[in-house]
């Protein structure tokens, strides 16, 4: 019995470790103006309604969950108006070695571009690329 708690012990010790963190950054990069609405949501979190204005960000930090199942879903949408809008996941983990990062959101006048920011939970560092288009 003894046996079994030292090893369960130890275990649990070296799980600790491999919890990592990850997060998103959603910038607004519009012109004229224009603020941006977003609202974002886990399966236990619900981040807003939140307005970023003209270059200005919303940053959301977390640790992943033991079970590398965390995952954001987030809708932006261009003011004044706020017709033209996106749905897209903001954060998710591919698999059990993804050790989640910083996913670096800039929303510009012709679509959502992303890069996944290099540094201790990325291994491959992604240039800003268009990920989504505005829906109209």
């Amino acid at each position: 019995m003894n046996k079994l708690l030292v090893f369960l012990f130890v275990f649990s010790i070296c799980m600790l470790d491999h919890v990592s963190g990850g997060g998103f950054r959603i910038s607004n990069e519009l012109k004229n103006k224009k603020r941006l609405w977003m609202r974002c949501y886990s399966k236990d979190d619900v981040l807003g309604p939140n307005i970023i204005p003209i270059g200005q960000h919303y940053e959301n930090l977390f640790d992943i969950n033991f079970w590398h199942t965390t995952r954001f879903m987030c809708t932006l949408r261009q003011g004044p108006n706020y017709r033209h809008y996106q749905n897209f996941t903001a954060f998710k983990l591919f698999a059990m070695a993804d050790q989640g990062g910083l996913w670096d959101w800039r929303a510009r006048e012709n679509g959502i571009y992303l890069k996944k920011e290099a540094g201790e939970y990325v291994y491959n560092a992604v240039w800003m690329h268009k990920e989504y288009d505005w829906i109209y």
